[in-house]
Formats: C-alpha cells, structure tokens, sequence
C-alpha cells in the first residue's frame, strides 16, 4: 500500500508555527510522530507526504496509480484502520474532520467530493490546534504505549528505583538506564526509549514518555501527560508539554502546558507562565485569522517554532506564541507574539540575520553527528520571506 498524508492548507496554517518547518503527520503526540504511528499500523506501507510544495525537498511525496490518501491530522486506531484497509480505488470516507482517506489516483483524489464519501464508523480524533497537541497528550500517549509494547518484555527495573503503582506499565528500552528516581504510574504508563537516561533523584508521574537517547538530568520533576522526543536533555520541572525532539531545557525553571518544536534550547531558568492572574481563558496567536484568540482553555504555556531559543532567565507569559528561527533574551516579559527570524528582548525585536541562524545550526547539527545541508536552508529561507510582514506588523 503506498499512503500519501495529505496536509488540507487550512488545517496546516492553523498549526503553524509548528508546521513551518513540517507537515503535519511529523507533529509529535503521545510517543510517537503520527506517521509513526500509521507506519506502525501498516508496517508494509510506504509512507509519504504531501503537503506545501517548499516542504517537498525535505519531505519526499512518491505518487503511484493507486495510492491510500489519508488525512494528516487524523490519529490512527484499529477500527479505523480496518476501514481504511477494505477501501477501493474511487471510495473515501469522512467524518468531522472532512475527508478522512480516499483510495485511487491523484487525478481522482483532486476530483472527489466530499458528498461522495461513506459515513466513518466510529470515532475519529484529529489535531486542529496547536495546543491540542499537549491537551490531547494523555490519551494518545497510553494509545502508543499499548501499541509499541504489546507482547514484549520490558528491560529490566533496577531495584535503586522506587515505583508507586504498578510496575506492569513501566517499559524501558535496550540501552535504557533509570536509577534511583520515582515513578508513579496511577495515572498513566511510563515509557524509556532505547538508550534514554533517568538520572538520580528524578520524579516522574505519568503518562510520560522519553525518547530514544534522551536525558532527564539529576533532580528532574515531571508532572504527566509530557512526552519529551528523541535525543533531548531536559531537566527542572515539566507539566502536561510535548518536546518534539533535539531540543534541550536543560536545567531548572518551569515548562508547563506548552509545545516544544525541534532544535530549540531554553537556557537556565527561563520559565513560562500558564495561568494568567485572573483565572480567564487564555488568548493564542493564530496564523491564519493573524490574530490572537480565544483557546476555551485555563492552562495554557508557551508554543515554540523549530529552531528557536531563549537565553538565561527568560521569561514567557501566558499563551505566547514563538515563530522559527527566534532567539529571546533579556529582563522582562517579551511580546506574547514574537514573529519567526526575531532577535531581542521584551525592550524590542530585530531581524535575526538568516546567515547566523546557518552558522548556529550547522554547529549545533555538527554535534549530533548530523549535517545542516542545502535542504534546510532552501527550506528556512522560504519561511523567512513567508514570514516577513510578521516581522514589520
């Protein structure tokens, strides 16, 4: 089966500026990316993505005759799945979401009308909003777990560790190491990916996840649902957030009910607020209405774009929302708004030079064995001029 995960263009804009730098099926909820997860359900499957045509060059799209097209933004289960599975070339299917998958060509694919398709069995969930990824975290992440440790054995628990709960949903990886830290797995699993590190004195309440060759640094307090990804160093405390993957909050100060893209770095101390003062909902910027509205939501943190940093003792206000390519410093709580390829503090912004951001990034990819190539560059310099009147605005 060849499954295309189409991003629509006005779901992709309304999970900016997450998605600048990706379609949507590589946002991370629960363990897993959700094409992550739709491999896992069809492990034979070659999986591919179509979405903005600057992403194509990072993002491969092979299109055949026949192709399974499937909504990006859905989350796989197994009645879904066994749906997806009997459809025939010309048939979709749909659900509140709109179209959920169409099997066929792309000819006819682009010629489908919704009013065409067959009614979804079940339920569908799907991300629509940048902060549903830490809200809806909790669920997808026990979904994951389930399905990632179904019929196997967990690596052995040293006794050094004190769990309160069942130890049954615990599950360490080959190569994963935890000692001398707490679990509590009463409200949800607690998953170790290969090679990742618990350091002592870390206490961690699930659900959580950490990713293959991540850290919790000495001390660390987690605070469920939070899935941290792969290849990250976090420490200081954490509540209800996603970090995609190499980015690191590697020291103390507080993260809560945010989002975390990739390549990021909270320097030491930097904190985000995610209760404001009088209890009301919290207000996030939208790229699409190109305004701020209302999330309906009490807790929420910060949402940070790939390849953005904060400097020493940075401070976030209730709701912010931070662009790609950002690098925040100073005294003071900076604009709840900072537009990607900004430089500066709360006292004024500036535009980060795109030639620095190449030299930073191909040093900090250097590091992790990576190369920082043409790809990337040709990529962040679209976002760039994407991006320009948010900067003058």
């Amino acid at each position: 089966m060849n499954i295309v995960l189409f991003d629509e263009t006005s779901a992709w804009e309304n999970l900016l500026p997450l998605t600048f730098t990706k379609p949507i099926s590589k946002l991370r909820i629960g363990i897993l990316t959700i094409d992550e997860k739709w491999k896992l359900y069809f492990p034979k499957s070659s999986i591919n993505f179509l979405s903005q045509d600057y992403l194509s060059s990072c993002f491969a799209c092979e299109i055949i005759n026949s192709n399974t097209f499937i909504n990006a933004t859905i989350l796989p289960n197994e009645s879904l799945v066994s749906q997806i599975s009997t459809l025939k070339d010309g048939e979709g299917i749909s659900g509140l979401a709109g179209l959920v998958a169409f099997k066929g060509s792309q000819e006819a694919f682009n010629a489908f009308k919704l009013s065409e398709a067959k009614k979804v069995n079940g339920m569908v969930d799907n991300i629509e909003k940048v902060y549903e990824l830490f809200q809806k975290n909790g669920t997808a992440l026990i979904s994951d777990y389930e399905l990632i440790t179904k019929n196997r054995k967990s690596k052995a628990l040293s006794s050094s560790v004190t769990v309160i709960g069942s130890k049954d949903l615990v599950f360490l990886e080959e190569g994963a190491k935890a000692e001398a830290c707490i679990f509590n797995t009463k409200a949800g699993p607690i998953y170790i990916g290969k090679d990742a590190e618990v350091m002592e004195g870390s206490m961690i309440r699930g659900p959580f996840a950490l990713g293959e060759h991540s850290a919790l640094k000495l001390g660390t307090k987690i605070y469920g649902p939070t899935t941290v990804g792969p290849h990250c160093k976090v420490g200081g405390e954490v509540n209800n957030s996603v970090i995609f993957g190499y980015s690191n909050k590697a020291h103390d100060g507080f993260l809560g009910n945010s989002v975390i893209g990739e390549w990021c770095n909270l320097g030491a101390d930097t904190n985000n607020s995610n209760l404001k003062n009088n209890y009301g909902n919290v207000k996030l910027y939208n790229y699409k209405e190109k305004k701020s509205t209302n999330t309906g939501l009490q807790f929420c943190g910060l949402i940070m774009g790939d390849y953005s940093k904060s400097g020493i003792s940075t401070m976030f206000n209730t709701g912010t929302v931070v662009g790609v390519a950002a690098n925040i410093f100073g005294s003071g709580f900076p604009v709840n708004h900072i537009p990607s390829f900004s430089w500066g503090s709360a006292e004024g912004m500036e535009t980060y030079s795109i030639e620095k951001l190449f030299e930073t990034s191909e040093k900090v990819f250097e590091r992790r064995g990576l190369t920082f190539g043409v790809k990337e560059k040709e990529m962040l310099k679209e976002i760039f001029d994407y991006t320009q009147l948010d900067r003058l605005g």
